[in-house]
């Protein structure tokens, strides 16, 4: 059964925070699927994949394509996972039900914390993930470092 993280994002950026993210599930040996609720928000994250790190880039491909099934880094906006993620990275409020949860090994949910909706929306999230026994953390940037301010433990 998969846990959830919350990323409460008060300094950062969730395209920099993805880049902290996405080499540490990869190095878990994770695929894993970005997903957004639109396709400008997935398009903008493709471009500036294709920039890091320095020396190369990080494997990743738009989802629809003929080689989903192939990229450790889906970017979609569609709630299958045809590369067979283990891991999903919400952003802007994408939704990822708890069913789905309980067959991954994470979930990343990235929100912005000067947003009201947004943080109205995770913590909406929050309670159905409490309320269905997941495993839940939630940190935060706020003191300037990432930080665990809440755990919910599975019942």
């Amino acid at each position: 059964m998969g846990s959830v993280y919350f990323y409460h994002l008060t300094r950062s950026t969730a395209e920099d925070t993805l880049l902290q993210l996405l080499p540490k599930a990869m190095g878990a040996g994770w695929r894993v699927a970005i997903r957004a609720r639109d396709r400008t928000t997935l398009e903008r994250l493709d471009a500036r994949l294709w920039l890091v790190p320095e020396d190369g880039f990080l494997p990743h491909g738009m989802a629809g394509g003929p080689n989903d099934a192939d990229q450790p880094v889906l970017l979609t906006d569609r709630p299958d996972l045809p590369n067979a993620a283990a891991c999903v990275m919400a952003l802007k409020g994408a939704e990822v039900p708890p069913d789905e949860v309980a067959r991954l090994e994470r979930v990343c949910i990235l929100f912005d914390g000067n947003d009201p909706d947004a943080v109205a929306a995770a913590r909406a999230q929050w309670r159905g993930f409490a309320g269905a026994g997941l495993a839940a953390q939630y940190w935060s940037e706020a003191g300037g470092r990432w930080e665990k301010k809440a755990e919910h433990l599975p019942t």
